[in-house]
């Protein structure tokens, strides 16, 4: 029989599965792309090389794909998209109007920021809505995250592992961080985003996207906030009891409702990997998420929020 590291890339026994199940992932997700864009080669090289300014709502599912892949697939899809993704990265140049210097994307530096400000939302987002993680459970994450990054190409020694080595390289990075006209607008697309062709029919309720976009937008650090200064300021406390409102709202849908959300491809993903954990012997009727049931894993699975 396959042990459980040949079925999923991240096992339900991980912090990661406890991150990446939690619904809270598409506040943080947007929050994640907000973040990145205050590091102008970063987000010059989305610019320039994506359609990221007519679907900024489609590259947040093209990484939750991603995410889901390397997270819930099998070790064979996770090598798979890396490869792809590292093709194409691998390929792809940034121009920098400020030195007139010709940049790779996958230059080590800029993926190390993208990764490093997508899983610190994930967790930071995750923990604040209401997944009571401990410290201890957040440097595992964290350390568990390293291999995610090697799929993009970086080397796990070379990625913070922890949350106090996290913390010092967002401080380290922070001086280089600014808000460009690109940045700007990728604020306002977030906040109000054209949606893809498949999801056209939801457009009579954009209006009641906003609230969420903001949601992601009051979820940055202070600092990262007060460098849009996009919106006022509202109450820590405001904020906090939004994202746990949300939290319970999303996590209250059932798991098929929720998938739709996702690409064909993603939902693809997610039907194989119940699959394989139905046929290794795990208790599907409760979804994915039944799989973080802390009487399976008592010490690992979150303190109750």
């Amino acid at each position: 029989m396959a042990s459980i590291e040949d079925i999923v890339v991240q096992p339900p026994h991980t912090a990661t599965w406890l991150v990446h199940i939690d619904r809270s992932m598409w506040v943080g997700g947007v929050r994640g792309l907000m973040l990145q864009a205050l590091h102008p080669l970063a987000m010059r090289g989305v610019w320039q090389n994506s359609n990221f300014q007519q679907d900024p709502f489609g590259r947040l599912r093209r990484t939750a794909d991603f995410v889901g892949r390397v997270t819930f697939g099998s070790p064979a899809e996770a090598d798979e998209i890396g490869r792809r993704v590292r093709g194409i990265h691998r390929r792809l140049r940034i121009d920098d109007p400020d030195t007139g210097r010709t940049h790779r994307v996958d230059d080590p530096e800029l993926l190390l920021w993208v990764h490093c400000a997508e899983v610190s939302s994930y967790l930071t987002v995750a923990r604040r809505a209401g997944l009571g993680l401990s410290d201890r459970q957040a440097d595992r994450y964290l350390a568990e995250q390293r291999r995610s990054a090697t799929y993009v190409g970086l080397h796990a020694e070379d990625v913070p592992g922890s949350l106090a080595e996290l913390d010092d390289y967002l401080t380290s990075v922070r001086p280089t961080l600014r808000v460009t006209p690109e940045a700007a607008s990728t604020v306002r697309f977030l906040l109000w985003p054209r949606l893809p062709a498949e999801l056209r029919a939801l457009t009579p309720g954009k209006p009641a996207y906003f609230p969420f976009g903001a949601l992601c937008y009051y979820s940055l650090p202070d600092w990262a906030r007060q460098m849009y200064g996009v919106l006022p300021e509202v109450p820590p406390s405001t904020v906090t009891a939004a994202l746990r409102a949300f939290r319970l709202t999303m996590n209250s849908l059932p798991e098929h409702v929720h998938d739709r959300a996702f690409t064909p491809g993603t939902r693809e993903m997610l039907g194989a990997s119940r699959e394989r954990l139905a046929a290794a012997g795990y208790d599907l009727g409760k979804g994915l998420k039944g799989l973080t049931d802390p009487r399976r894993w008592p010490d690992l699975l979150p303190r109750a929020a």
